[in-house]
């Protein structure tokens, strides 16, 4: 398990996510979502936890609505970021990258959980995503 991001520039937009969006978008994929509203830093605003196929996930709300941190396997954490873009106005630009920023990828609003996993392939290999 590694923690990823997907996020928006929040001085692009006074948009911001909100949790209710969010979370029944992760209970009908994953039924067991254990929704926990404590706020316990800037960066942990909402959390949701569950299991997925490939172990437990956790992803949480930065306070500010912007970015969501994804505690997962890179193929939930891909889904996870695809939920997150499907939230937010095509017109802001979603990046889903990894904590360590070792790959930064632009989401589009259509795109799949396997096409972000096939770009962040390519970018692994070392070619363009």
């Amino acid at each position: 398990m590694a923690t990823f991001l997907v996020l928006f520039d929040d001085s692009s937009t006074t948009w911001r996510i909100e949790p209710s969006a969010l979370t029944p978008l992760l209970q009908d994929i994953w039924a067991d979502t254990v929704v926990d509203p404590t706020i316990r830093s800037e960066a942990r605003g909402f959390t949701w936890g569950f299991q997925t196929s490939r172990g437990p996930a956790e992803t949480y709300l930065h306070t500010d609505g912007t970015c969501l941190y994804i505690d997962a396997a890179l193929t939930d954490a891909a889904q996870i970021a695809c939920i997150f873009r499907d939230c937010v106005p095509g017109s802001i630009e979603v990046i889903f990258c990894a904590q360590g920023y070792n790959f930064d990828l632009a989401i589009t609003p259509d795109t799949t959980p396997a096409e972000l996993l096939a770009k962040e392939n390519r970018w692994a290999c070392g070619r363009p995503a």
